[in-house]
């Protein structure tokens, strides 16, 4: 019988027992048919006799089953053994030194004759013998004359007694409900024979897969086994990071704000045998459903993730993510990713080492930061490479609604869609760009929704959500005027669910008592359904229009959906949360439909709907987009400065963990956390495109001035019980572009109340501003100076000499190479490492960025010259060809050598380009300086007044 191996395993038993060097069978014995002599060969006997009492036909002893000379078959052995363990159907623990005749009982001293030996034996002090007994279900303990003592269960307080181990635990109790240190405490007095066997024997009962070192130390055993027992923990952190949304959650509150998924209105796309073939065929691995706005696409998708689920193969995966424009956590392509890995890593959890390596040394930043496409890309690449996945779907919704990065994404599909377990399955309406890159990569990609065949599919899907709405349509009770209703929704509706779910709407308001008049009135197009629907509006009391109107703009141009109180907020609408909530929940059921509410979250109905209002509507009735981002602007920050104090969440303590920070009943940032974090965007999509002298907010003594003098430190605490510090990090950077070369501009700088005023210089704006709010009790405090140090940032982490620093040409980053062979690049704003570029076998010399700071060159002193990728730290090229007198020039896209300056006596040492790139200098070791002209490769000038290196050389920006 094998153990290994995905057959199935019949009933069997196994056996448990102490070794006796010399005297136990093991698999060469059993192999050549020896070692009946040996003392072993006893236990052999008894556990298939046993065995065979029991009604087992097979049985399965570790000493003869287990090949040790086979270091692969021992290494999964010992690893599986606790599984081994559990799986039997009964466990044989044969006593070798428990005798039922070896004496007679004392009442005073036990109810058996074996007791006082049981509680002895050897077999209670052996490493292995711990999961031994607490794997199976069924152990059975037996003398050495194959007589049964009893069962675990019979003897479990004896056990308990000798062995200190918890009763639920012997009785089968998970594991993991124990800590980590009182199952250590379990094997503290168990010995072994090898010393790593300690803890070897312990990798069962903390389900860890650990490979075997022996020779390595107890020592070090237990500290990889206390890596391996922490591992879950962190990856625990790493999928908290990881998870920006998660797609479950997003269909079902799609599926609930579009009243529920209907099985009979996606049937028909199950059976389309466009998608039977890319479902079936091996070789089908992308299929793209295009349709215009309101066809049902994100219904269509839920019901095809549901009946993916029910058909797919148990080692199969599915992934899927929803786009969708109005939210900025779900609009970007860098979210789908996340989205769709850890979908993903939930599935299959050993997953998460493709990306633990890269999260160990970036931590949460790894998903935040420029580079997080990059990385994540770089992470989802090598796990649909896994060579251990079986067919793996992935599924995405609305790409025309990812608005950032698209194109990276599209590239990104069609990349991987030739991988030979992946199938993509895609919607969005029908856009030129995104059918080019799909089309691209399969021509039979396309399932058209205008298409006849299809289009008569959907048309009779709308038909059975017309029946479905109208079934529960309560108000609608005569069945002769429901007939005539559903007779013109169906030919009305011109296969849009859309139209339908808003004309619905319509017909429920309590003012359309008579239901064939408003669909007389109601137009066909979904567009002119809109027109009809503002109108409406606009016919409202002025008060309420208004209102009406301003909601519409705000939740428009919003970066991400509003909750009723913040939204009624920035409409200026007064009251505490509760009545505010209440009063906005009756305004939006007056905005014609346009607006949904679910979980007091305001959503708009349809991307078609934002689109409608964007396009077509502020152009001619609401407000433009720039007076309504202004607006939101200066109502946030009139918010913030009459909300905003010192220790809003009476938290008293500063350095408070944010993780413990308990949100109050009545929360006082409850109207203006999005006015918190987002004031700033707002401000700058009002003033892009327009000189800031044109508007006084940015003005000394404008709004600006005045909230960041008052509330600066105060906004600051607010951000981070927001838990928005990073976004708060990228709003001082814009206003500082905003505001670029004010004396001031020092005062935007990320402080925090007691670290910002005593570690501000004596004279700095913020410290004097606020100097009162000086915490009193701290009484030695550091020497500061009287202003700002002119140092902007320290970088640090280097082992070698710096050799070489340059800035990119858009001033973003700087490159530095040392002696220690390695090129790092750095964000000039943070002075965070973005890049490692390793690769060179000898110190690099120089470094240059490419003047549209996408590549970036470095020399090392071997001779060589590497190009590379600044974004994704890709090594692109190798460039060789230099001898200690010869210097190349290069052709950057082919890595083809464009000339050879010949001439230099010594090593060249550093080079740099003119900013017209008509001329190159080099420097040399023998104290020379050349100017090239770049055009004929010949030496224009040699520079020979130095009397030492020359360890840099850079040209004037007019190159003169």
């Amino acid at each position: 019988m094998d153990l290994v191996g995905d057959d199935v395993t019949p009933p069997y038993a196994i056996l448990s027992h102490t070794w006796k060097e010399g005297q136990e069978i093991t698999f060469k014995d059993l192999m050549d048919g020896t070692g009946k002599t040996k003392t072993g060969y006893d236990k052999i006997q008894f556990c298939g006799q046993q065995a065979k009492r029991d009604g087992l036909q097979y049985f399965w002893v570790d000493t003869c089953c287990i090949d040790k000379s086979n270091n692969v078959e021992l290494q999964e052995a010992i690893n599986s053994m606790f599984r081994w363990y559990h799986n039997a159907a009964n466990c044989y623990v044969y006593l070798s030194d428990v005798s039922t005749t070896k004496r007679k009982a004392s009442d005073h001293f036990s109810d058996f004759t074996w007791e006082p030996a049981f509680r002895e034996s050897r077999w209670f002090t052996r490493g292995w013998t711990l999961q031994e007994l607490l794997a199976p279900s069924s152990v059975e303990f037996f003398s050495r004359e194959g007589n049964r003592l009893g069962d675990k269960k019979f003897l479990e307080q004896k056990i308990h007694e000798i062995t200190g181990i918890a009763i639920p635990a012997l009785r089968g109790a998970p594991l993991s409900q124990f800590a980590v240190n009182e199952r250590l405490s379990w094997a503290a007095n168990r010995k072994t024979m090898r010393k790593e066997d300690k803890v070897y024997s312990l990798l069962g009962i903390f389900e860890i897969y650990m490979p075997l070192i022996y020779g390595e130390g107890e020592e070090s055993a237990l500290k990889r086994l206390g890596k391996e027992i922490n591992k879950p923990f962190e990856d625990k952190e790493c999928i908290q990071h990881l998870r920006l949304t998660d797609p479950r959650d997003d269909k079902k509150r799609i599926e609930e704000t579009k009243g529920g998924l209907l099985e009979d209105s996606y049937r028909w796309i199950i059976e389309n045998s466009d998608y039977q073939q890319w479902h079936n065929d091996q070789q089908r691995h992308l299929l793209w459903i295009e349709g215009d706005p309101g066809k049902g696409k994100t219904m269509l998708f839920c019901g095809i993730v549901n009946e993916l689920k029910k058909s797919m193969a148990k080692t199969d995966l599915l992934s899927y993510f929803f786009c969708q424009a109005t939210d900025l956590r779900i609009n970007n392509a860098t979210a789908v990713l996340r989205g769709l890995v850890y979908l993903l890593v939930d599935q299959r959890p050993s997953l998460i080492s493709y990306i633990q390596k890269k999260y160990d040394q970036a931590g949460k930043s790894l998903f935040e930061d420029a580079n997080s496409w990059v990385a994540l890309s770089d992470i989802f690449k090598n796990i649909l490479q896994d060579t251990n996945l079986k067919t793996t779907y992935l599924v995405v919704d609305a790409l025309d609604e990812c608005i950032t990065d698209l194109p990276k994404l599209l590239d990104f599909i069609y990349t991987s869609s030739s991988s030979a377990h992946v199938k993509w399955l895609l919607s969005s309406r029908n856009m030129l760009h995104i059918g080019q890159k799909l089309r691209s990569a399969d021509e039979q990609t396309r399932l058209s929704l205008e298409l006849k065949e299809n289009a008569e599919q959907v048309s009779h899907a709308v038909d059975m959500y017309i029946n479905d709405k109208l079934s529960r349509f309560e108000s609608l009770q005569d069945d002769e005027m429901k007939d005539q209703v559903r007779h013109i929704l169906r030919q009305k509706a011109n296969g849009t669910f859309l139209w339908v779910a808003l004309v619905i709407q319509e017909l429920e308001k309590p003012e359309s008592w008579d239901p064939l008049q408003v669909l007389e009135e109601v137009p066909t197009d979904l567009y002119q359904l809109y027109d009809h629907m503002v109108n409406q509006i606009q016919q409202l009391t002025k008060r309420n229009s208004e209102v009406c109107q301003r909601i519409l703009s705000i939740a428009t141009v919003a970066y991400r959906p509003l909750h009723l109180a913040e939204i009624g907020s920035l409409c200026g609408l007064q009251g505490q949360i509760s009545a505010l909530t209440k009063n906005v929940r009756k305004i939006v059921a007056m905005c014609g439909s346009f607006l949904t509410v679910r979980d007091n979250q305001v959503y708009l109905i349809h991307q078609s709907a934002k689109d409608y209002l964007s396009d077509v509507v502020q152009a001619t009735i609401f407000l433009s987009p720039r007076k309504t981002h202004y607006d939101i602007f200066s109502r946030s920050l009139e918010l913030l400065s009459g909300t905003l104090q010192r220790d809003m969440y009476c938290l008293i303590a500063p350095g408070f963990p944010i993780d413990q920070v308990q949100v109050p009943d009545q929360d006082p940032l409850g109207k203006t956390r999005y006015s918190c974090v987002h004031w700033v965007d707002h401000l700058c999509d009002s003033v892009s495109g327009k000189s800031i002298r044109q508007d006084d907010g940015l003005q000394d003594g404008g709004a600006v001035y005045v909230f960041l003098k008052k509330q600066y430190l105060y906004w600051l605490e607010a951000l981070s019980l927001c838990k928005g510090m990073s976004e708060g990090a990228v709003s001082m950077a814009k206003l500082e572009a905003l505001i670029y070369g004010r004396a001031d501009a020092s005062a935007l700088t990320e402080l925090a109340y007691v670290s910002a005023l005593i570690f501000s210089p004596a004279h700095s704006l913020i410290r004097g501003l606020f100097k009162e709010k000086e915490s009193t009790w701290i009484t030695v405090r550091p020497g500061m100076g009287d202003k700002w140090n002119a140092c902007m940032q320290t970088l640090k982490s280097y082992s070698g000499w710096v050799r070489s620093v340059t800035f990119s040409h858009n001033s973003a980053r700087l490159a530095s190479a040392s002696h220690d062979r390695i090129v790092k690049i750095w964000d000039v704003n943070s002075g965070k490492c973005l890049q490692m570029l390793e690769g060179h076998s000898s110190s690099v010399y120089s470094v240059a960025f490419s003047h549209n700071s996408a590549q970036l060159a470095s020399a090392s002193y071997n001779h060589i010259v590497k190009i590379w990728d600044v974004n994704s730290g890709k090594y692109l090229q190798m460039l060789e060809g230099h001898s200690s007198s010869v210097y190349s020039i290069w052709d950057m896209n082919s890595g083809k050598c464009l000339q050879t300056l010949e001439g230099h006596s010594n090593s060249v040492y550093l080079v740099a380009f003119s900013h017209n790139s008509a001329y190159l200098a080099s420097t040399l070791y023998d104290h020379i300086v050349k100017i090239w002209d770049m055009s004929s490769g010949k030496c224009l000038q040699t520079l020979e007044d130095h009397s030492h290196w020359v360890n840099s050389v850079a040209f004037s920006h007019n190159s003169a």
